[in-house]
């Protein structure tokens, strides 16, 4: 069964299956987070290079790798807790 999470940070909805514990809640909710991060890094990294700015795709990078991290510490812990 399909249950949708809202993230009202981002304004996006997760739909979560399986087990609903609030682990599995949280960590779902923490990977659609890292996966926004990344994009709106993506996002603003070639907007900043495609405009000709010189600081954007250097922030846009750093978005970027803060999803990247965020991400890889939500799998070390799924990692732990089976």
């Amino acid at each position: 069964m399909m249950l949708p999470v809202f993230l009202p940070a981002t304004g996006a909805r997760v739909f979560v299956s399986g087990n609903l514990h609030k682990e599995n809640v949280m960590s779902a909710i923490e990977k659609a987070k890292a996966k926004v991060e990344q994009l709106l890094g993506a996002v603003k990294k070639e907007t900043g290079r495609a405009a000709g700015n010189d600081q954007a795709p250097a922030k846009g990078a750093g978005d970027k790798m803060n999803g990247n991290l965020r991400e890889a510490k939500e799998k070390v812990k799924d990692a732990f807790q089976d």
